[in-house]
């Protein structure tokens, strides 16, 4: 394969990856009355053996057994984990309860909230188109509490947690591989998960299976679901200047955004309106940034890093 068609593949699978995680509300709001721990909790256990197959499959074991046997990438394995678990927890939450828009907030600040723990935990200077993007956030967020009454709680815990998971995975780097890295994640937290499906069946009683074949066969695919697009990332970076996924990034918060406002019709009040304009904004600067520091260094990896949603 020539590198344009390489590069080219690459492409159309970033664009199907951040295009199904854009559609991720619309699957999760199909698996109602489910509740937000349930399908949690099942989306950790079916993704760890969509993993174990896909283990399988490509004879990744000897790889996997190579991470293992590295304490500190276990470790690092471990608190990526429970970033996603509360990320994915949260993110749930957020779409069944009406709050897709704010939700959509959480991944579109997240490259400052990138930008911010740079600083605050890597002790790397900003530039000052940099310092310029984050302080318009900043106003952006202030405005939407001010103007709409309520901290975006729902948009803070998902950049947060987000933007730790990628501060993590940085520090795991090519060490592990796509599907290792999710299947130690996972494994991690199925006991959690367990224990709250027994929770869960206890109290209010799951719906697997309780609801018709059709509502048990989406749940069911919550672990494809899950791993599919985290693949299709994959194999994009491999083959896709980082310029390029940067830019492509925007594709889920927006295509989110849109289906709060145009399909679910949540609330957009004026003073949101100029809170996620000011938040637009904020990340024209920075992207025009990072697109003047890859040219000047002649490389398309001079943007910021990448991560995918979780």
């Amino acid at each position: 394969m020539s590198r344009l068609s390489s590069r080219a593949v690459g492409a159309v699978c970033a664009f199907a990856a951040y295009l199904l995680w854009g559609l991720f509300p619309l699957y999760f709001l199909a698996l109602e009355p489910s509740g937000p721990w349930e399908i949690v909790s099942w989306r950790v256990v079916l993704t760890l053996v969509v993993c174990l197959v896909l283990l399988t499959l490509v004879r990744g074991w000897a790889a996997l057994a190579r991470v293992a046997r590295r304490p500190r990438l276990l470790v690092l394995t471990a608190l990526a984990g429970t970033l996603v678990f509360v990320n994915w927890g949260v993110y749930l939450l957020a779409v069944l309860t009406g709050h897709v828009v704010e939700a959509s907030l959480g991944y579109f600040i997240n490259p400052i909230v990138t930008v911010l723990l740079a600083v605050l935990v890597l002790r790397e200077r900003l530039r000052l188109a940099q310092w310029i993007a984050v302080g318009v956030a900043l106003v952006a967020v202030l405005v939407i509490v001010v103007g709409y009454g309520e901290f975006p709680w729902f948009s803070f815990v998902l950049a947060i947690t987000f933007g730790f998971y990628g501060l993590v995975k940085s520090h795991i780097g090519p060490s592990v591989d796509a599907v290792s890295g999710l299947a130690l994640e996972t494994a991690w937290l199925t006991p959690v998960a367990i224990g709250v499906l027994l929770w869960v069946g206890a109290t209010s009683g799951l719906t697997m299976g309780e609801l018709g074949p059709g509502h048990a066969v989406l749940l069911s695919l919550a672990g494809v679901v899950t791993a599919a697009p985290l693949l299709l990332f994959a194999a994009a970076a491999r083959r896709t200047p980082l310029s390029i996924i940067g830019l492509l990034q925007f594709l889920t918060p927006i295509m989110q955004f849109l289906i709060g406002v145009w399909l679910l019709h949540e609330a957009m009040p004026v003073e949101r309106w100029i809170g996620f304009a000011l938040v637009w904004v904020s990340l024209v600067v920075l992207t025009v940034d990072q697109f003047v520091v890859a040219r000047r260094a002649r490389t398309p990896r001079g943007v910021a890093d990448v991560t995918e949603p979780i």
